[in-house]
């Protein structure tokens, strides 16, 4: 059954919510940069999105929920972001075609595995030719028992969602994570659209 995001953040009941932005989102952007106009869909009270507006990419934040919209508003401005309350999965026809970069950080892990492939659709209908998806994808998940979110996903899964539509241009096991996260669940992928 999917989740109520919504009352989610309306109970605080936010367990993602870590406070800060994606530890290796940052040790990424300590050695590359994030340019031009970003997507970060999924994107809750927005630690991401500001992280990324700070080194000067213009950032939206689309989340499906309304309150985590409303708490990332209540954040003190870094930049350029700006928040859009849409559903990624029907890509708002405004949103298509025009990003240099989509930013995955527990979108795609929120939902569930049978949309994936709509997940993969929607990256691919929002980027620019030859846009880039920068993923932090949740490889394994601590006491996983087929029930989530989050669900995690495999580099076969990842290969099959995104190997024909994206070349792969770097994919590393970040250092930092998290303390609640163990070092070698996640993987940063930099994806870029065939």
């Amino acid at each position: 059954m999917p989740r109520d995001w919504n009352a989610a953040y309306e109970n605080e009941d936010t367990p993602w919510d870590k406070g800060e932005a994606s530890p290796p989102l940052r040790e990424f952007l300590s050695k590359r940069c994030v340019e031009g106009r970003v997507l970060v869909p999924g994107c809750g009270t927005g630690h991401d999105v500001r992280l990324l507006a700070k080194q000067g990419a213009e950032v939206v934040g689309m989340d499906i929920a309304p309150n985590a919209l409303r708490l990332a508003e209540q954040f003190a401005k870094v930049s350029s972001e700006s928040y859009v309350l849409g559903d990624f999965l029907n890509l708002p026809e405004d949103h298509v075609g025009i990003f240099d970069f989509v930013v995955e950080h527990t979108c795609l892990c929120a939902l569930e595995p049978d949309q994936r492939e709509d997940y993969a659709a929607a990256v691919v209908k929002t980027l620019k030719p030859g846009g880039h998806l920068l993923a932090v994808f949740f490889r394994e998940v601590s006491n996983y028992d087929g029930n989530g979110p989050p669900h995690p996903i495999s580099a076969e899964q990842i290969e099959a969602l995104f190997g024909e539509l994206f070349e792969c241009l770097e994919r590393f096991v970040p250092k930092q994570s998290y303390a609640s996260r163990p070092i070698g669940a996640e993987e940063v992928c930099l994806l870029r659209k065939l």
